[in-house]
């Protein structure tokens, strides 16, 4: 899983032609994600994705999952350590 726009002075990265879902509330609101090869069940369950500025810092976990009828935004649920 990439993240994109991690840091403020790194190239974001976008690929043309792949598809960007963008990560909404939390340590990595407004980030990219790439998720070309996510199928929409995936895209609902989501993943958990490491977060150095998360509730349990670096090596902690923020869940971030799909909505229905929202393809291109993966929600924040919480920080797991």
């Amino acid at each position: 899983m990439t993240i994109y726009e991690s840091e403020p002075d790194e190239p974001s990265g976008v690929v043309p032609g792949h598809r960007y879902a963008e990560l909404v509330g939390g340590p990595l609101d407004g980030q990219l994600i790439d998720v070309t090869d996510w199928s929409v069940q995936q895209l609902l369950d989501g993943a958990a994705l490491i977060a150095l500025l998360g509730t349990y810092g670096p090596g902690g976990r923020s869940h971030y999952e799909g909505r229905h009828g929202n393809p291109d935004r993966l929600h924040w649920l919480g920080d797991t350590p």
